[in-house]
């Protein structure tokens, strides 16, 4: 008799280092949610780090747009940083807390395909594509799979991309049920500083035409659209609180909701 039960669609966190504090419980409520068998994607950060090794390696950091340009002797403390260091600490971290998590980044089955578009930007990657039958594979084995935001660019360069479009991407590609950015901050605030607990297309766009909408929060929220139009809850919340993630899950109205 063939098994016609719905497959469990999975959950997309977005981390960054901000929100690992001594505060939140993010690990905690991820590696507790992998244990109930819930289906979970981490993709991470690493910004900071990275401006710290460049500069111990008198490498400068040199940021376009927003963006930080990477040139190759970059390249390699980006890769480093990201898939060696932060990638293995959050790991360890993940299964120390009793869930079961491997490493990977977008390299890894090339399951993240990206292509230089800037020269300016010289080896940072606009993705291309995400193979979500690879990530759902991992989760099929009852894994966490974290990401590491370095693409592949055929025949095989490692390229650094944007981690926040990198989440939006793997959620797109997994059609995955919700998609959450833990940050520093309550959610998407207004021109008062208020944070707002809906956001539109049209509201996002006049946040952004007046300046209200800026900096870092705007990759996060172009890719919340992304995965809401394939379906996502997506989600801008403060995870340096503790339980966040559980109460989220828990069906709390907390952050700002992105709605496609």
């Amino acid at each position: 008799m063939t098994n016609t039960t719905p497959q469990k669609r999975a959950t997309v966190i977005k981390i960054g280092g901000s929100t690992l504090g001594s505060e939140d419980t993010t690990l905690q409520d991820v590696a507790a949610l992998n244990r109930a068998g819930e289906r979970v994607v981490v993709v991470h950060g690493g910004g900071a780090m990275i401006t710290e090794w460049l500069k111990k390696m008198e490498i400068d950091s040199v940021f376009v747009d927003g963006l930080r340009s990477t040139n190759a002797a970059a390249l390699e403390v980006v890769v480093g940083v990201l898939r060696g260091v932060v990638n293995t600490q959050l790991v360890g971290e993940i299964v120390a807390l009793g869930g079961r998590a491997v490493g990977i980044c977008g390299v890894d089955g090339a399951c993240v395909r990206a292509e230089r578009y800037d020269d300016r930007l010289e080896y940072v990657g606009r993705v291309t594509s995400v193979d979500g039958a690879f990530i759902e594979g991992l989760l099929d084995a009852g894994v966490i799979p974290v990401i590491a935001p370095i693409g592949f660019e055929a025949p095989n360069q490692p390229l650094n991309i944007n981690a926040d479009t990198v989440a939006g991407e793997v959620a797109r590609a997994i059609r995955a049920d919700s998609l959450t950015f833990l940050t520093d901050v309550d959610g998407l605030m207004d021109a008062q500083k208020q944070v707002l607990s809906e956001v539109d297309a049209a509201t996002a766009a006049a946040l952004r035409a007046d300046g209200t909408l800026a900096g870092g929060m705007i990759p996060k929220i172009d890719a919340c659209f992304r995965a809401a139009e394939a379906g996502a809850r997506a989600l801008i919340a403060n995870g340096t609180q503790p339980g966040t993630l559980r109460r989220i899950a828990a069906g709390e109205a907390i952050g700002t909701l992105i709605k496609g």
